[in-house]
């Protein structure tokens, strides 16, 4: 049995991002409390994301991308450009502000953008943990061969392998890449377990899942995952959450009172600043 999730679409910025989670009735799938599918996009010369410096608390985000570029900046001064397979973890913690841009030269030359960007709920005890961030480039990720099938896997624990990326919990996070006829199985590794296909014709036990759904398995069975057409299809799940969580703009927490007091440090300025950038996105109660 399955639970199905439909995408819903938001815009932001001009960039349209299809939003899986959080859904109804299923908040959470393991640790990922968001998720969303940005593009594919293709910007004009002169045109590019720009994502101005913005909180985080009680999270950790994962962009991966399967097209084009975003430079990433934060307020613990790091600055890193990801590109396709590349892996960027933010562990926000008591709190972390960044930005996200195309560079000067991506911006100049326009292009294509697409890939997948997820917040993951940290456990109640590392809510409050220190803000940090690492970045592992696409080789550093272990690949897994299936029958028509390349498995990356980008964090955690997946099919005998493990990526470097330090998580806080249990974590199933997997990037699919099939050929027609690709075929594998998802064994139940994990408590929680979501298959989204990015596009593609693909079967989940003999069913077809539409590009851009994600069905949420229950139950302790293996799944088989086979795709009639190229496609690309992500895996995701992990442990259950150690209880809820209040989510607010950029804020995710177990506590109400974690949220108001994010929204006044944010509101009074005192989150750390990103280098070299004045702009900021204000809460959005504070907005004209």
């Amino acid at each position: 049995m399955t639970v199905l999730l439909k995408p819903h679409v938001k815009d932001i910025g001009g960039l349209d991002v299809r939003r899986l989670l959080p859904a109804f009735p299923q908040k959470t799938v393991g640790p990922f409390i968001f998720f969303d599918h940005m593009g594919p996009a293709r910007f004009a010369p002169g045109e590019g994301i720009a994502v101005r410096p913005h909180p985080h608390i009680g999270l950790a985000t994962v962009t991966y991308l399967f097209e084009g570029a975003i430079v990433h900046r934060d307020s613990l001064g790091f600055v890193q450009r990801i590109a396709p397979g590349d892996v960027n973890w933010m562990t926000a913690g008591s709190g972390i502000v960044h930005s996200e841009r195309s560079s000067p030269g991506d911006r100049a030359a326009g292009g294509p953008l697409h890939g997948i960007q997820t917040w993951l709920a940290l456990p109640v005890k590392d809510e409050r943990t220190e803000p940090a961030f690492v970045h592992h480039p696409g080789a550093a990720l272990p690949v897994v061969a299936r029958p028509g099938t390349e498995l990356r896997v980008i964090a955690g624990n997946a099919f005998g392998a493990r990526s470097p990326v330090r998580t806080f919990s249990d974590v199933l996070y997997v990037a699919a890449e099939m050929q027609p006829g690709g075929r594998f199985e998802l064994p139940p590794d994990h408590e929680e377990r979501g298959v989204y296909v990015v596009e593609g014709e693909v079967r989940v036990d003999g069913d077809p899942l539409a590009p851009q759904h994600m069905a949420v398995v229950q139950g302790g069975a293996t799944v088989t995952i086979e795709s009639a057409t190229l496609a690309r299809v992500m895996l995701l799940g992990g442990a259950k959450m150690d209880g809820d969580r209040h989510i607010w703009w950029n804020f995710v927490a177990s506590s109400r009172e974690m949220i108001e007091e994010a929204k006044v440090r944010w509101r009074e300025g005192r989150f750390g600043k990103v280098p070299g950038e004045t702009e900021f996105i204000p809460l959005p109660e504070d907005k004209n």
